[in-house]
């Protein structure tokens, strides 16, 4: 999971994008990055860190053009060093920049394809710059006779055909203009906005709704799964649907933990989503005997429960209180990409209101349940606080799979009901419960869950939900990719800062 961003303004950009970035900050804690584009010059500012602290002033007084292209990183696979922030870069043809959110399934076979050819080179491990070399590479095929759009039109239909996996992507080209395109599944979101002003129209994709509505742009659509948009320097926009067969099915954690709750995503309002698993979460907990005669209160785990827990409160007509305080200046512990920094950084973002839970039977509810420790580290604190019994709901269903379309959960042994896969829906509640520390642990079904999402869009048959069930939408995933998968997972760990396969490109200081 990362965010992405690019604007074709009237006038500078540098400040929409940083801006942009601060609101898809969430999306990735890791690194941050803005290329402007001004006259055929491409101009830089990239680091590891936050937004608010890899630029300053003198690095945005630097950032000069009307078009540009931002990123937030938050690393899935290879290491989180320099070399892989983005946006990336080529410089031929055209020179091109790109940000990427997803994760790409056939890297070793593309990797192969182009150092096969001996016309490309790369630097990194990352697949978002394999992404852009295969971009690059059927360009430069393309005859350059015809007009740019349909060159650009052309090279992503031959790019369709070769990458498989997620990927949510904005692309700048210098002289020319800014392409963006979405898998042909749409597992990861892009989606356009634009605003009139007294030059004419300005064009705005981002990875979610709530970064182009802010900013003063009007949401007019989502990027189609298949459907590349591209925007000239002068403004004019193109579409054209590039992939052959493409088959709706975005990702469905967006709606459960990644995507902020005042987006609009694929035409479903996360927020609405949210409301709609805590009425099917209380509907459980109301079958499994559970209500206000064995719960005294309803806590909520900040922030991505709190929704959750709030309607199921009201569903069952139990007291909702706030009984967990976060520290809003310690980031998201699940994109944290050490286990070290999620289990410390937990003791640091949350304490406990030790008059909501002394004497009570509490339920928390939290959007899901991953890796297990944090919500353990969470039970043990609300036990510690004197509470009597401690019960938990998590808004998802088991996490049993790894995911391979750019959310860090690759490995099955370190998801804990990945471990109880093979048991039924009880076993792992009862396995999952006994981990955490928790009295009773109740999961979300697959089914409400679904349900929860395409109440807001029922052209969308089909959500890719492969942590619960285990069916990759691609098609491409087996055992021994899984297996393999693993292993790069456990190399990485051992290797943060080896992320080179030739000469590293430098990234700029300061």
């Amino acid at each position: 999971m990362c965010g992405v961003v690019g604007i074709v303004g009237r006038c500078a950009v540098h400040y929409l994008l940083y801006e942009s970035l601060s609101l898809l900050q969430h999306r990735g804690q890791d690194s941050a990055g803005i290329i402007t584009h001004d006259q055929g010059k491409f101009y830089r500012r990239k680091a590891n860190g936050l937004v608010r602290d890899v630029f300053r002033q003198q690095h945005m007084d630097r950032l000069q053009g009307n078009m540009g292209i931002g990123h937030v990183r938050y690393p899935t696979k290879g290491s989180n060093g320099t070399a892989l922030v983005q946006p990336l870069y080529v410089n031929f043809p055209y020179g091109i920049c790109l940000a990427h959110n997803g994760n790409l399934t056939n890297t070793h076979e593309l990797v192969q394809d182009l150092l096969r050819t001996g016309r490309r080179h790369l630097n990194t491990v990352s697949d978002s710059e394999i992404l852009l070399n295969v971009f690059a590479d059927e360009l430069y095929r393309c005859d350059t006779r015809l007009p740019i759009q349909d060159i650009v039109f052309s090279a992503l239909r031959k790019l369709y055909q070769r990458c498989r996996g997620a990927y949510a992507v904005v692309v700048q080209i210098a002289h020319h203009g800014m392409v963006a395109f979405r898998d042909p599944h749409g597992i990861r979101p892009l989606i356009q906005g634009q605003r009139e002003t007294n030059d004419g129209l300005e064009y705005i994709f981002a990875s979610e709704s709530s970064a182009i509505d802010a900013l003063g742009f009007t949401v007019t659509t989502d990027i189609q799964p298949g459907e590349a948009v591209f925007i000239d320097v002068d403004g004019n926009r193109k579409a054209a649907q590039c992939a052959t067969n493409p088959q709706h099915a975005p990702c469905i954690f967006e709606h459960i933990y990644l995507a902020r709750p005042d987006s609009i995503i694929d035409n479903i309002s996360v927020y609405k989503t949210r409301l709609r698993q805590g009425q099917h979460l209380a509907q459980q907990l109301a079958r499994r005997q559970f209500s206000a005669d064995n719960i005294n209160v309803v806590i909520p785990v900040p922030d991505t429960g709190r929704i959750v827990a709030h309607t199921l409160a009201l569903s069952l007509d139990i007291p909702f209180r706030e009984g967990l305080v976060k520290n809003r200046y310690v980031g998201r512990t699940f994109i944290m990409p050490s286990q070290n920094q999620r289990i410390n950084s937990v003791r640091r973002k949350l304490n406990v209101i030790d008059l909501e839970c002394a004497g009570k039977n509490v339920l928390l509810v939290d959007d899901s349940i991953v890796r297990g420790t944090t919500a353990r580290q969470i039970v043990n604190m609300v036990r510690a606080a004197g509470a009597k019994k401690v019960f938990f709901a998590s808004a998802a269903p088991p996490v049993c799979y790894p995911n391979v379309y750019g959310i860090d959960m690759p490995v099955t042994s370190e998801l804990v009901a990945g471990r109880y896969h093979h048991m039924d829906k009880d076993k792992i509640e009862r396995e999952v419960a006994q981990f955490i520390g928790a009295d009773r642990l109740i999961f979300q079904e697959l089914d409400g869950l679904i349900e929860s999402s395409q109440a807001g869009n029922r052209d969308i048959q089909r959500f890719e939900c492969s942590v619960f069930d285990g069916y990759y939408v691609t098609q491409d995933i087996d055992d021994d990719y899984l297996t393999a998968l693993a292993g790069e997972r456990t190399a990485d760990r051992g290797h943060h800062d080896e992320d080179t396969l030739g000469i590293m490109l430098s990234t700029e200081e300061g």
